[in-house]
């Protein structure tokens, strides 16, 4: 904020440039990343509109968490890399693991060797 201003003062400029903010009630905010997990507990969270734009503020205590992604890798994929690339069931689905489940991905990697 800015020093010495009113908060009550500051919040009618903000009207006057078309800027509106509004506090919300939330117990938890969660982002969600592909490889983790923003937790932000007993947050303050403030909705800002501006120019047709919507965004929040958000203040609280962080916490981070991995995911952990399980991938189900089908019998029919780990047959289909062995016989493509002439690997062995385990290389096939080490392969297929190492490449996120991609079929041609793994069987290029076989090949490679």
């Amino acid at each position: 904020m800015m020093p010495n201003i009113d908060p009550r003062t500051l919040k009618s400029m903000m009207a006057k440039m078309g800027i509106k903010s509004s506090e919300v009630s939330a117990d938890k905010v969660v982002i969600s990343c592909p490889d983790k997990e923003i937790v932000i507990t007993d947050p303050q969270v403030t909705r800002i509109e501006a120019q047709g734009t919507v965004s929040f503020q958000i203040a609280g205590n962080v916490e981070e968490n991995e995911k952990h992604v399980s991938l189900e890798i089908s019998e029919d994929d780990v047959k289909m890399v062995m016989e493509s690339s002439g690997a062995s069931e385990s290389e096939a689905k080490e392969a297929l693991e190492k490449n996120d489940g991609d079929i041609a991905k793994a069987i290029l990697e076989l090949k490679k060797d």
